[in-house]
C-alpha cells in the first residue's frame, strides 16, 4: 500500500534510502508514467523506496492565480492514479511562497537528502526547481555530486504508437497541456490516450432540476464543486462509478440545457442499465461518483421542444451502449 504524507514532518525518521521525483503529475498521464515506471524499477535495483513528491496546490495558482491552468483532476485522484502504479510513497508538499523561496540547494538538501535519503534522483531533461526556476538539469547534477545521490534523466514519453499526432502529423509528446486542448475540444477519446485511460471527474451527486426524470432520463447531476476538468459541451458515451464501486454504463451530458433555456454548465450522467427489479430505489444521492468520458456523441443542441429532445435522448443511449459494450 502507498503511503500518503501531507507533510515533510510525517516522513518516519528511519526511512531510506530512496529514489525519488517530483513535480505537479496533473492528469498522471503517460509522460508521467513513463518516468515513474524507471523510477520504480531503479527504486527495485537499488533496494530502496519509490517516491514521488507533488504539490498542492498548483504552483501556478500561487504565482499566476488569474491564468493558473485548470487542472485535470483533482488531489483525490491524482493519488489514486499514483497510487496505481506502484509507488511506495507519495509527499503532498503544501506549496506556498515560503517553499518557493528555497534555493535549489535548500530544497535539495532539506527535503530529498535530510527528509527523504534520497540516493538517486529522477528527473527530466527539462527540469526546474528552487527559487525562481532557477536549478536546472546541470544544478541538480552538481548538487548531487556535493549531497551524495546520483542523478538519472529520463526522457517522457512521446506519442510514438498512438494513432494520433499534432497539427502537422508529427509525434507530440505527451503533456497535461495536451490533455487539456483535447478535452476543451470534447475529444475525449485523444486525452484517453494521452492519459492511459479515460478522463474522469468526481463528485457528489446533487439534487437537479428533476427534467430528466420528467422525460423519462433520471440523471445524477454533479455538484458544482466536481473535481476534474470539465469538457467542452455535449454528449458523451462512458462510465459512472458509484460510492460501493460499481460501474454503470452511461449517457452523460455536459451543458446548460439549452432546450430549456439554461444557464449554468451542469454534467450529468444517466446510467443506462439501471436495476430493473427497483427502478425507484436506485438512488445515487449524496454519494461521492467518479464519471469516466469515453467518447463524444455530438454537441450540445438547443430542440424544439420536448419530445424532439427525448426522441435524440434515446438515439444517444442506444448509441452509448453500443459503444461501451463493443469494446
Amino acid at each position: 500500500m502507498v503511503h500518503i504524507w501531507n507533510d515533510l514532518s510525517e516522513v518516519p525518521a528511519d526511512f531510506g534510502p530512496s529514489v525519488v521525483t517530483f513535480g505537479n503529475f496533473d492528469g498522471v498521464h503517460r509522460g508521467h508514467q513513463q518516468v515513474l515506471s524507471q523510477l520504480i524499477r531503479t527504486a527495485r535495483l537499488n533496494h530502496a523506496r519509490a517516491v514521488a513528491i507533488t504539490f498542492d496546490p498548483h504552483p501556478a495558482q500561487v504565482h499566476r492565480p488569474e491564468s493558473a491552468p485548470e487542472l485535470i483532476m483533482g488531489l483525490e485522484d491524482k493519488l489514486v492514479a499514483l497510487g496505481e502504479l506502484g509507488l511506495d510513497a507519495v509527499l503532498v508538499m503544501k506549496y506556498s511562497m515560503e517553499l518557493a523561496s528555497l534555493t535549489p540547494e535548500e530544497f535539495a538538501a532539506a527535503v530529498l537528502v535530510d527528509g527523504l535519503k534520497a540516493s538517486h534522483v529522477v528527473v527530466g531533461h527539462d527540469a526546474r526547481f528552487g527559487r525562481g526556476n532557477s536549478g536546472d538539469l546541470s544544478t541538480m547534477q552538481e548538487l548531487g555530486r556535493k549531497l551524495g545521490f546520483e542523478v538519472l534523466v529520463i526522457s517522457e514519453f512521446g506519442s510514438e504508437g498512438f494513432p494520433i499526432h499534432d497539427d502537422d502529423g508529427t509525434d507530440r509528446r505527451c503533456s497535461s497541456t495536451w490533455v487539456r486542448e483535447a478535452l476543451r475540444e470534447g475529444d475525449v477519446a485523444t486525452a484517453a490516450a494521452v492519459l492511459g485511460r479515460p478522463h474522469r471527474m468526481r463528485g457528489e451527486v446533487v439534487h437537479g432540476a428533476a427534467r430528466g426524470r420528467d422525460l423519462g432520463f433520471p440523471t445524477a447531476n454533479l455538484a458544482p464543486t466536481a473535481s476534474g476538468y470539465i469538457p467542452a459541451d455535449g454528449i458523451y458515451a462512458g462510465w459512472l462509478v458509484d460510492q460501493a464501486g460499481t460501474r454503470w454504463p452511461a449517457a452523460i451530458s455536459v451543458g446548460s440545457n439549452p432546450t430549456f433555456d439554461g444557464v449554468s454548465r451542469q454534467v450529468e450522467a444517466h446510467v443506462i442499465d439501471r436495476p430493473e427489479e427497483s427502478p425507484d430505489e436506485f438512488d445515487l444521492y449524496d454519494q461521492t461518483v467518479v464519471v469516466e468520458f469515453v467518447t463524444r456523441l455530438r454537441g450540445m443542441v438547443a430542440y424544439r421542444g420536448p419530445e424532439a429532445l427525448v426522441d435524440q435522448m434515446r438515439l444517444d443511449v442506444v448509441q452509448a451502449h453500443v459503444i461501451l459494450f463493443a469494446r
